[in-house]
């Protein structure tokens, strides 16, 4: 671990320590160990043990030579990131109980895991020693940016204190750190009056419950040292575990700029290779074509999958409404036709899932009248609805709670409805194209014919404008979080707007879009993508943070309506065209590679 070259001799002398420490020898001579945290003298010729001896550097069992002690003092001086590099090993190593290692590692470099005055605090803290760690805290205050914190670390380690005298039963030592020495600090005191209330407490493991404490011992001990060493600045001490934050940050940044990541991995570092940046492949998208469902005669209008990803509804201009169970056990999740809802007279165009999956409600296109809440579980009709034949009831949002939803038309309809069809509170005047309900309970977004989205709110009859376009919004769909929406705007394409700030995000390109009616969609591993329909028969998929489409998926023959991607299962999407066919689009077959690239000529990759 030599900083530049040096003689035989030296390498001689460093091989002599190492063979020593693999035997279990120590290379301090006649020093201790603690934790195998070490500090140097300001020349790195001399290096000191925690307890204060000091040995010469990687003395071992042989003694070197004037050539070698001048290599030493010629040793290339450390940069500032090298030296910080060697900490971050070292606190790794001895997090793994090297500390011999962590002892030669320190020796060779000359450097410092941690200030001494460090060392020693965490040495008291640990051996619970409360009075020393206290004094401690006056010499670490001058090597503090905020001396401050002195106060707050006080108050931690006597809230330590405390509860380990209550755990022991010695209550009137804990009383004692509690009026003598927390309460006189003056801070934080609604935590004191909570301390105080633990007092009461009849056993050992009632406290521990209450204070959501591990109890006396190590584990609570360490997560106090965590606590405080957020007060102390890395040159004094490193923050803990460090080298593993910073390694799991570098494998995080890699999916998030992975195009095609689509799958949630643990943020454990033993499930990644560390010696290979991620990359996903597209192979593992859902852009291939793994089914073609054909059942239906005429225009598919709309497809979604339900709440729960083990179904998905189609529509169609064939007046029926298909469902469809998703195989969950086959790798492929094959599509099986379940069962139809017949009766549609004027064709099937937007279809809405209640929160639970039972319902599904059926709208039809723009000069349809009536609404279908349909019985999924049984198939059964559970109630027909139509106020007046004048209305156009064309979209439709179920209320959270699934007892309720909102239903409006272009022709100034636009209602609240319960179960059984009773409908109350219109809006009058609102003239609605496309509605969705926030998990508020309260405020239903509708897109009108003034190019804009508004927020209502039928309990107390205000509105507000939240989304102003310049161009008609033909459809939009809202994140699970609430916080964005996909608008297809007319001659304009897909759009993103964050809903809080009331700002577009971003345009994204390729899609053709005019006046016809196309649903997009988030999808993917925390919705990371989206994907729309295209008049020009493709099926559109981006990154949400990318403008440029990573994909385009083709096997369409006409207008693709509508694209939905499945909750429950990242991999699987789902697309319905004028065609006339419903294609399930998934990740390429488990086959060679060579032959997958000739099974599937669907997907064109634009990798921006």
């Amino acid at each position: 671990m030599q900083a530049n070259g040096a003689g035989q001799g030296q390498e001689s002398s460093e091989l002599s320590c190492l063979n020593s420490a693999q035997n279990g020898e120590s290379s301090s001579a006649g020093g201790t160990h603690s934790n195998g945290l070490l500090s140097s003298t300001d020349s790195g010729n001399i290096v000191g043990t925690s307890n204060g001896s000091s040995v010469a550097p990687c003395s071992g069992t042989s003694t070197a030579s004037g050539s070698d002690v001048g290599s030493l003092k010629k040793k290339k001086r450390l940069s500032q990131a090298e030296e910080d590099v060697i900490r971050l090993i070292g606190q790794h190593l001895n997090g793994l109980g090297l500390n011999q290692t962590v002892d030669l590692l320190m020796q060779e470099s000359g450097c410092r895991l941690e200030h001494p005055s460090a060392t020693k605090f965490r040495n008291h803290v640990m051996e619970g020693e409360w009075d020393k760690a206290e004094n401690d805290l006056n010499e670490l205050r001058a090597l503090m940016h905020s001396p401050n914190a002195i106060v707050r670390m006080k108050f931690l380690l006597l809230q330590q204190k405390y509860l380990e005298y209550l755990e022991d039963g010695k209550v009137l030592e804990a009383l004692q750190v509690l009026r003598g020495e927390l309460t006189p600090l003056k801070y934080n005191t609604d935590r004191i009056h909570v301390l105080s209330g633990y007092l009461m407490c009849s056993h050992a493991e009632d406290l521990r419950a209450k204070a959501e404490w591990e109890g006396k011992g190590t584990a609570s001990r360490c997560r106090l040292l965590d606590k405080l060493q957020t007060y102390l600045p890395p040159s004094v001490m490193l923050p803990p575990r460090r080298l593993h934050t910073l390694l799991r940050q570098a494998v995080e940044l890699q999916r998030d700029r992975c195009l095609y990541h689509n799958t949630k991995l643990d943020n454990n570092l033993d499930s990644v290779s560390l010696l290979l940046d991620h990359v996903c492949s597209r192979k593992q998208f859902p852009c291939y074509t793994q089914q073609i469902l054909t059942e239906h005669c005429n225009e598919v209008w709309f497809c979604k999958f339900s709440n729960d990803g083990t179904k998905l509804a189609t529509g169609s201009k064939d007046t029926t409404v298909i469902i469809w169970q998703v195989d969950p056990v086959k790798e492929n999740h094959q599509l099986k036709l379940l069962r139809t809802l017949e009766g549609h007279a004027y064709g099937v165009s937007y279809l809405a899932w209640s929160p639970d999956d039972t319902y599904l409600i059926a709208c039809g296109p723009d000069d349809c009248s009536e609404l279908w809440l349909w019985n999924v579980q049984t198939g059964e009709l559970r109630t027909k609805m139509c106020r007046s034949h004048e209305d156009s009831l064309t979209s439709v949002a179920w209320y959270p709670d699934g007892k309720r939803f909102v239903t409006g038309g272009q022709r100034g309809q636009f209602y609240q409805c319960d179960l059984d069809g009773k409908m109350s509170d219109p809006w009058e005047g609102v003239r609605v194209q496309c509605l969705w309900c926030l998990s508020d309970g309260g405020t239903v977004l509708a897109s009108d014919t003034h190019q804009r989205i508004r927020g209502y709110n039928f309990e107390d009859l205000t509105d507000r404008n939240i989304v102003q376009e310049d161009h008609p919004i033909m459809s939009f769909t809202v994140s699970k979080n609430g916080r964005l929406a996909l608008l297809n705007v007319a001659t304009q394409g897909v759009h993103l707007w964050d809903l809080q700030d009331r700002v577009l995000v971003r345009k994204y390109q390729g899609v053709t879009q005019g006046f016809y009616t196309i649903h997009s969609c988030f999808g993917g591993h925390n919705e990371d993508f989206i994907a729309s329909g295209s008049e020009d028969h493709k099926v559109y998929i981006w990154h949400r943070r990318g403008e440029l489409p990573i994909a385009e998926l083709t096997g369409h023959t006409r207008t693709v309506n509508c694209v939905s991607w499945n909750p429950a299962i990242p991999g699987l999407m789902a697309s319905a065209s004028d065609d006339g066919t419903v294609r399930v689009w998934g990740p390429a077959p488990l086959v060679d590679s060579q032959d997958a690239d000739g099974l599937n000529e669907s997907c064109s990759n634009m990798d921006s």
